[in-house]
């Protein structure tokens, strides 16, 4: 049984040399004695001096002897590896009717991957247009102002994921994560999202990667059809019996996965109106922070800054202000990023934050947001969420001109109750406008926001530098509504209907999302009793 060596530490430095020939020497062994070598995890710790980490798995020959030899030895672990459950890859499905997934973001897209693979031949519907078409009209918009309701940053080929920084991090742990990540990496993602501890793809590699799984969806025998909007569900007698669609067309089916993603408000309310129930949930907003990358690299990695085996930092804050009761936090930390006009409906300003694969661009942007409570909806019903996000975002609008430029202010002069004379430079398209962001957050966020400011001013040097510049408004934390459902899945008022995702209140990022939609459909096969067939499990390796 191969072992696991931990805490490898390297500075930046010694991470340029061959890792197989370090840890060789590490164990003092010879590098040829090493039959397998698989790196595990790579972390960066810069709380004191920068140092790279890693976790390996090899095989020697005598691995008793190795264990044995590191038992005693101060720092570097050794210890053995215990196989993880692997995921089941089912062949066969019974379902009356073709399901149909409505949505291509990370839960339509895995969704429809299992469905597809499982001989279900689902159909999927995705509002938006294809990725070439997507990211023409959306290149369109930014540098025009010409916003087109069905093909934007949150519709079309991948969804929202399509524009963003292709983050793969999530607290959760299930043995389908691995498979998913593999997925991935054979559609053409970068191979270390297997091993790094903040994974990710880049929105320039994410969407080849897209194209590929909806290839491998269609071979499977599933079909994708773009400028396919659901606008209403079929129910009759309790139960799912069809989709309309573009107000058309109806496709019978019993079986419906509801992957709709942020910013499907008009979907919401056909679901509403069909019956479907679903209550307000508790989200955040705020505004994007951004700062010259080179600020955030200075902070956190000191004397490091700069150097190539670690590329341009991040950061993760957290506050609680105990005079209000609420939190704040930072959200969506694009290193080297942009930040993005985000808006899913037209008339509305919405910020979110996008890198490229190399998060060459300079700049660094997250989210700085607030939690916000359902008694600050001021209604009980199941859309106050989202008819408090609309206002918002609507006001946004309107303080940056009317034409989808993003009112922006000086994070110093915020704190001062002042509005920017002039804006440094910023990478949001297409255009800010100098404005008292006060004005358009609710009081209490401002109040709890400029607290933890100075509580993160603190922490981190620079910080609170005139070149950092808030633009407004980040509103698209979380989903305001979650569709209810029942442990397996099913809505818990319309029978064959399976809400899943981020937009459904399940889920926050792309992996999670992911493994929300492959895990949905697992227990749909498994209620039909379809049993998997081991000799067809897909194989993820030897983990802890």
């Amino acid at each position: 049984m191969p072992l696991l060596l931990s805490e490898i530490r390297l500075t930046p430095d010694q991470d340029t040399l061959d890792l197989k020939q370090v840890v060789a020497g590490l164990i003092q062994i010879l590098s040829s004695e090493i039959i397998s070598f698989r790196i595990v995890r790579r972390s960066i710790d810069a709380r004191q001096d920068v140092r790279i980490l890693y976790q390996v798995e090899i095989s020697v020959p005598d691995e008793d002897l190795l264990l044995q030899r590191l038992s005693g030895t101060q720092g570097l672990r050794a210890e053995r590896v215990i196989p993880l459950p692997v995921f089941p890859i089912i062949k066969q499905s019974r379902f009356d009717s073709r399901p149909v997934v409505i949505g291509f973001g990370p839960a339509g897209i895995f969704a429809s991957l299992v469905l597809a693979r499982s001989g279900a031949k689902p159909i999927v519907l995705e509002r938006g247009r294809r990725m070439k078409e997507r990211i023409r009209d959306v290149e369109v918009f930014w540098s025009q102002g010409a916003f087109l309701p069905e093909s934007n940053v949150c519709f079309g080929e991948g969804g929202a994921g399509t524009f963003s920084d292709g983050k793969l991090t999530t607290r959760k742990r299930a043995p389908e994560i691995p498979w998913i990540l593999q997925e991935l990496v054979d559609a053409g993602a970068p191979f270390e999202i297997l091993y790094e501890s903040r994974p990710h793809i880049g929105t320039d590699r994410l969407r080849r990667v897209i194209v590929a799984l909806h290839d491998k969806i269609e071979s499977a025998g599933g079909e994708v059809r773009f400028n396919s909007r659901m606008t209403d569900l079929v129910v009759r007698d309790g139960a799912v019996r069809g989709v309309l669609v573009n107000h058309q067309e109806e496709i019978e089916t019993g079986t419906v996965i509801l992957a709709l993603g942020h910013g499907a408000g008009d979907t919401l309310e056909a679901l509403l109106a069909a019956g479907v129930r679903m209550e307000p949930k508790p989200l955040a907003v705020g505004v994007r922070i951004e700062h010259p990358q080179d600020i955030i690299d200075r902070a956190q990695y000191g004397r490091w800054a700069g150097h190539g085996r670690l590329g341009p930092s991040d950061y993760r804050l957290t506050f609680r202000d105990s005079v209000q009761g609420r939190g704040a936090y930072s959200f969506c930390m694009c290193p080297g990023g942009k930040v993005i006009a985000a808006n899913a409906e037209p008339e509305s300003v919405v910020t979110n934050g996008m890198s490229a694969y190399h998060r060459n661009s300079g700049y660094a942007n997250s989210g700085m947001v607030v939690t916000i409570h359902q008694d600050d909806f001021g209604s009980p019903q199941p859309l106050s969420g989202l008819a408090f996000l609309r206002r918002m975002e609507k006001a946004a609008f309107r303080m940056g001109g009317g034409d989808y430029s993003a009112p922006a202010q000086r994070v110093t002069d915020f704190l001062r109750d002042k509005t920017s004379a002039a804006l440094p430079p910023v990478t949001y398209r297409p255009g800010v406008v100098s404005a008292d962001l006060q004005g358009l957050l609710p009081d209490f966020v401002t109040l709890s926001l400029k607290r933890a400011l100075h509580t993160w001013g603190r922490k981190i040097p620079g910080f609170l530098a005139d070149e950092a510049v808030m633009i407004g408004i980040e509103t698209r934390t979380s989903s305001p509504v979650r569709i209810l459902r029942g442990e397996d899945y099913a809505s818990i008022s319309v029978k064959g209907l399976y809400p899943v995702g981020e937009g459904a209140g399940y889920a926050g990022g792309i992996v999670s999302s992911a493994l929300d939609g492959v895990q949905c459909i697992q227990s749909i096969l498994q209620s039909k009793g379809i049993k998997s067939d081991e000799s067809e499990t897909q194989k993820q390796g030897m983990q802890r």
